[in-house]
């Protein structure tokens, strides 16, 4: 009997600059929101924690503001 791989964590990581949606694939598999407020929420799954460091590396390398990182882990 062969085991499923559970579904990745959903993450949404919110940076202070609105981006423009020409950088959808630079972020991968993120959907990127637009707040009201100019903000941008960047959610979707995140296969580990190598991989979640890389996206905020990402973020750091293009001199973007982190606000926040919340996960829907369990």
């Amino acid at each position: 009997m062969s085991k499923q791989k559970p579904n990745p964590p959903v993450y949404q990581i919110r940076i202070k600059e609105q981006l423009n949606p020409c950088w959808a694939d630079w972020f991968g598999e993120l959907a990127i929101t637009l707040d009201n407020d100019g903000a941008t929420l960047l959610t979707g799954p995140v296969v580990d924690q190598a991989a979640l460091f890389g996206i905020l590396k990402k973020v750091r390398n293009a001199g973007l503001t982190l606000i926040s990182v919340n996960c829907d882990c369990w």
